[in-house]
């Protein structure tokens, strides 16, 4: 019977997880829809490519090294230990592909470790790469209409599957040094994807520079509103609708939390705590209540803001809505989401910071306060169940003080530095930003101009036949 149903468990958690990929590709859908629709008609095609390259890009580099690092890392640069044995995660393992859990021929797995991985290492694997692929994501939409696609490929594969894929370990594991000395807590990724993503655009901004046009000579921005709504608002609803596949992979859908009695089994958090689907789904719903009033408030209904208010809210509930208080979660997004607009402009304003999309500040400013938040409101929680992981000593609790210090170590640390290196050695090769003729011309001028050649030739050959004698 014990063996019965942990198979049971095992395929139920196997399910669990593939539906949420399903609905967590209508995050990338969403965002190249409504990426489109922001850009300008010269740069659409190139726009929506940019961001559809994604998915090999730093989907074959997350299958070769990314998956890897979020087993093997969990502490940090040698802060509680070395690396971590993960057979399972490395690319010429027998575990990454078809693998029906039976004797394994690799000596350095158990039978055990095919029981288990063989039915869920694909749909953990695919779980992170789609949280991969959203942080590329939302430093897409940031520097549109004037970034090369290489020099943006090359940021994503940094993001998806080097630096957010570490924070994830080291934040975002059970056994994480963050979790461990810090009393980390991030259940849905405030800081983990959020933060670093907007610390990454702020940094690969400053040295990518702002569209030509948007500054006045004084140095007062112009405002370029996006060109379609319609596919705005298309494109955000998707991004709310992947975003709720989003909150259920970040659960373990049935564990036994209280090991032995076999009594009390529940979903957890992605530390393993206790919680509820229910509860996620209230608080979920209430933050993105509360940043749909706020952004509708205070941009005095201004549509793109309204929309992405109510984004920004349930992204500055994300490190706590496992715990929250529905009404909590609905203050504390308004709240937020006031102020990352009020910082988007006047960072545009003081420092010429030219952000296609507002996604320093809906990602990396509602992501590092909604972090900060977690450390007043959440106070003194276990940061993850002692008695459950068997700890010898039980592990810091959440603090203020280790909730801002996890996230600086997310937005600067391990967000801006990387993507200010990286994107500054792009710049001085001539790599990052696209010639200014064709940024005046539009990215795409080059593929209308072929279409357009290709369509007269044609109308000649018609013409050709239409005016030849009938055989």
């Amino acid at each position: 019977m014990s063996d019965g149903i942990t198979a049971l468990q095992v395929l139920f958690t196997e399910t669990y997880y593939w539906i949420t990929i399903v609905m967590m590709f209508l995050i990338h859908v969403g965002f190249c829809t409504y990426e489109v629709g922001v850009s300008r008609r010269k740069s659409h095609l190139a726009t929506l490519l940019k961001n559809t390259m994604v998915i090999p890009t730093v989907g074959v580099s997350f299958y070769l090294f990314g998956w890897w690092f979020y087993s093997s890392m969990v502490n940090g640069p040698g802060i509680t230990g070395g690396l971590v044995t993960a057979h399972f995660a490395e690319p010429w393992n027998e575990l990454m592909g078809a693998h029906m859990g039976g004797k394994p021929v690799n000596p350095n797995l158990t039978p055990a470790d095919t029981f288990l991985w063989a039915r869920l290492n694909g749909v953990f694997f695919g779980a992170f790469l789609l949280f991969s692929w959203t942080t590329a994501s939302i430093v897409s939409g940031s520097i549109i209409e004037r970034v090369k696609s290489g020099a943006f490929w090359l940021i994503a594969v940094m993001l998806g599957s080097v630096t957010w894929i570490i924070d994830a370990a080291w934040g975002w594991h059970p056994a994480g040094w963050m979790v461990q000395l810090l009393g980390y807590h991030d259940a849905y990724a405030s800081g983990v994807v959020h933060a670093i993503a907007g610390g990454t655009c702020l940094a690969v901004l400053i040295n990518l520079g702002p569209r030509i046009g948007k500054f006045r000579s004084d140095g007062s921005p112009r405002n370029i509103p996006p060109q379609n709504v319609w596919l705005v608002c298309i494109g955000l609803f998707l991004i709310y609708t992947g975003f709720w596949g989003f909150y259920a992979a970040c659960n373990i859908p049935i564990y036994d939390v209280q090991p032995g009695d076999g009594v009390f089994w529940s979903a957890t958090n992605i530390y393993l705590q206790a919680t509820t689907l229910s509860a996620i789904t209230f608080n979920f719903i209430m933050s993105l209540c509360g940043g749909l009033m706020a952004g509708y408030i205070v941009s005095k209904a201004d549509a793109y803001w309204t929309f992405s208010g109510g984004l920004a809210g349930v992204i500055a509930c994300s490190a706590g809505n496992d715990l929250y208080h529905p009404i909590q979660a609905m203050l504390i997004a308004a709240v937020i989401v006031v102020i990352i607009y009020k910082l988007h402009y006047w960072q545009e304003k003081r420092f010429k910071i030219d952000d296609a999309v507002g996604a320093v500040a809906v990602h990396g400013y509602a992501g590092f306060l909604g972090v900060v938040a977690v450390g007043f409101v959440l106070w003194g929680y276990p940061a993850s169940p002692d008695a459950l992981l068997g700890h010898a000593t039980p592990w810091a609790r959440v603090t203020p003080w280790g909730q801002f210090a996890g996230a600086i170590i997310m937005f600067w640390v391990l967000g801006f530095i990387p993507g200010y290196v990286l994107s500054w050695i792009l710049k001085q090769f001539n790599l990052l930003r696209v010639p200014r003729e064709v940024e005046l011309a539009g990215l795409d001028y080059h593929v209308f101009e072929t279409m357009v050649q290709e369509d007269q030739e044609i109308q000649t050959v018609l013409k050709e036949a239409r005016l030849a004698p009938a055989e």
